[in-house]
């Protein structure tokens, strides 16, 4: 499989796949694909679909072979930012966001990721579930704004503010850290929590989550009361 990633800050991949290849997706992903490409839609069985559910994604997955011959599909971004693609191996999976999976090639598989902590998951930002992808394959995940990577040494840490965490090495630990003192957490408009990734591992930030997009907005949206 071949790819090309167009068009930030609406991005779109582009994938050339060969004869009997597969790509797997979110449903409703898809903006346009050479005829010969045949879509199967899979829950993929009850414990997976489960999963998916609760990692933020839809419980059906698309399942698009190119029949016959070299295929070409493209896959479009749902919000300003960029698309990265990520090499997946069995021996380095990694963590993302919830709903940051947009495809990947067959041989990734993608399910639920419980946090360890029940402070990190209630406080973490994204929430004590996030998703995991792990098996063989390339997989492409969608980043909020822009995205910034670190490559954290042993024991190296990082506070990262809430919602800025869009992946990491399944090595990498994720916990929070209270805002010390008062004033800092009534005035400094950064909340209760920040996040403490740990290392060793790669982790890659986003500049601007859709959280805090969303919130942004809704301060300048006039009031209809």
């Amino acid at each position: 499989m071949k790819y090309d990633i167009k068009g930030e800050p609406m991005p779109v991949v582009i994938c050339e796949l060969d004869s009997g290849e597969k790509m797997i997706t979110e449903s409703g992903s898809m903006v346009w694909m050479s005829p010969n490409m045949g879509m199967e839609t899979s829950a993929g069985g009850f414990g997976k679909a489960f999963g998916r559910m609760f990692s933020g994604e839809n419980i059906f997955q698309n399942i698009y072979t190119a029949n016959g011959g070299p295929g070409m599909i493209a896959f479009a971004s749902s919000f300003p930012g960029s698309i990265k693609a990520v090499e997946i191996t069995p021996d380095k999976p990694v963590v993302c966001q919830k709903s940051a999976f947009l495809a990947a090639t067959a041989g990734v598989e993608l399910s639920v990721f419980f946090q360890n902590k029940a402070l990190t998951g209630f406080f973490g930002g994204e929430g004590f579930i996030m998703q995991k992808l792990s098996g063989k394959g390339i997989a492409f995940i969608e980043i909020d704004g822009s995205d910034v990577e670190y490559d954290l040494g042993s024991g190296q840490k990082l506070i990262v503010d809430t919602g800025n965490v869009a992946m990491v090495d399944s090595s990498v630990s994720i916990d929070i850290q209270k805002v010390s003192g008062v004033k800092n957490v009534l005035f400094g408009g950064e909340g209760l929590f920040n996040t403490v990734l740990t290392g060793p591992g790669k982790v890659v930030l986003q500049t601007m989550p859709l959280s805090s997009f969303a919130n942004t907005i809704a301060g300048v949206l006039p009031n209809k009361n």
